[in-house]
């Protein structure tokens, strides 16, 4: 772990370069640059909140507000889209990277780390659209930004640990790929984004309990829609269990790294 985090720091200036590299690359050739960033989860926010508000907002249990449901679902879609791009992306991290990791001797670790903050940087982005829409509507405290670090947080470690098992399976067994872009679609669906857990029933509610994104994404609407403190029990299960996955990952990555790169 000390080696790690030893050669992460030595490599800060290609870890930083590399992230600059890919924004610009992303956006270098598109006419409308980086807003191709925040107009995907605008459309989907915006669908979402056309077809739904209407059905839901009567459902919120003690929320009556215009625009509670339009909270609701942004904050919920925020954190899920964090969670999604660096699970999705990171699981052919490696094989996306293959020629680098044949060619060039660095800290194959570093990929991960460019990876997930990559995604925290496009979160940030995305929230400060948020922010701002909840400000013009008066919605807006401090509270809700500190609220918000240990809710991203237990998020990234959540993430990376997942992306981390998966990104070294999907070298050795490429159906892992195609198999976690469906299994991420049903997740989204068993995380209560679009529609509140309390409308669920009583015996399918407790299956939906045991899914560490809804505890996070619960956590959210319960800072941002009704402007609580999160049930931190519940995220401090979720970030045991996620610092377990982590460690499975890097003890996975360590242990393969070579045979990743003959794989390759």
């Amino acid at each position: 772990m000390f080696s790690l985090i030893s050669a992460t720091l030595r490599y800060r200036g290609f870890i930083i370069g590399a992230v600059k590299r890919d924004f610009q690359s992303r956006y270098r050739t598109s006419m409308l640059g980086a807003l191709w960033l925040i107009m995907q989860p605008l459309a989907m926010i915006t669908v979402y909140t056309l077809i739904f508000s209407e059905i839901m907002k009567s459902k919120l249990p003690g929320i009556s507000g215009q625009y509670s449901y339009s909270i609701y679902i942004c904050s919920g879609l925020l954190l899920w889209g964090l969670f999604l791009e660096i699970c999705g992306k990171g699981t052919s991290l490696f094989i996306d990277n293959a020629n680098l990791l044949k060619k060039v001797n660095f800290p194959r670790i570093t990929l991960p780390i460019i990876l997930v903050l990559t995604a925290l940087i496009n979160f940030f982005i995305i929230f400060l659209i948020f922010l701002t829409f909840l400000v013009i509507i008066n919605a807006f405290s401090l509270f809700q930004l500190i609220m918000l670090i240990p809710i991203v947080f237990v998020t990234l470690v959540l993430a990376s640990g997942i992306a981390m098992i998966l990104a070294v399976l999907n070298v050795f067994f490429r159906d892992v790929g195609q198999l976690i872009s469906i299994l991420l679609q049903f997740w989204f669906w068993f995380t209560p984004i679009v529609y509140p857990i309390e409308i669920i029933p009583g015996w399918a509610r407790k299956f939906v309990e045991m899914n560490p994104m809804a505890v996070t994404v619960n956590s959210m609407h319960e800072v941002f829609v009704r402007g609580h403190a999160p049930e931190w029990l519940p995220l401090l299960y979720v970030l045991v269990l996620s610092a377990l996955l982590l460690l499975l990952g890097l003890y996975l990555f360590r242990r393969h790294s070579g045979d990743m790169v003959d794989e390759l």
